[in-house]
């Protein structure tokens, strides 16, 4: 992977929750994320179901990685996201939900919308006011307008705005 191409996201939000639903049982749990290490790589590879290589992404200085994982539970990565800190936003590199968490039968939801929450609270720490930007696949544009409150702002481009950035954060963290 070419860590200076722009990765078109592909990620769906199947549900804003304020943690992950497990769909089998309908139980919430709680969920933390941490930066990834390079002891959770052996976790991560393409041999188990992921769609990228984390291992470059970990590699590439310009980005930092992150792990959602359910608190109390820190052995089992839900999903990745990989950010850069801009001059007055964030970018969201890419975004994976565990290969279990996708599709029909998948485990949990919510693992997106908790990781695209993060992104903007790290945007909000930052002083950004909440600014994310992403680059989305065109099929995909108005499935963020309407889950995320994005807004296209050109080409594939993505922008989180202050409104819909603080909504997400309220939504999965409960205290900023």
């Amino acid at each position: 992977m070419d860590i200076d191409k722009i990765i078109e996201q592909d990620f769906i939000i199947d549900r804003l929750t304020n943690s992950i639903l497990n769909t089998i049982s309908g139980d919430s749990f709680s969920t933390e994320v941490s930066i990834l290490t390079n002891n959770d790589l052996k976790f991560i590879t393409k041999r188990k179901g992921w769609n990228f290589n984390w291992k470059a992404e970990f590699k590439n200085e310009k980005t930092e990685q992150y792990k959602l994982t359910i608190v109390n539970n820190p052995g089992i990565i839900q999903g990745l996201l990989s950010i850069t800190i801009e001059q007055d936003h964030i970018f969201m590199d890419l975004l994976e939900s565990a290969p279990f968490n996708i599709g029909q039968n998948k485990l949990y939801e919510g693992v997106a919308g908790n990781l695209v929450a993060y992104a903007c609270k790290v945007s909000f720490q930052k002083g950004f006011d909440g600014f994310v930007a992403f680059t989305a696949k065109t099929r995909l544009i108005k499935h963020y307008e309407n889950t995320l409150g994005a807004f296209h702002f050109k080409n594939q481009r993505m922008i989180i705005d202050s409104r819909a950035a603080k909504r997400l954060v309220e939504k999965y963290f409960k205290t900023q």
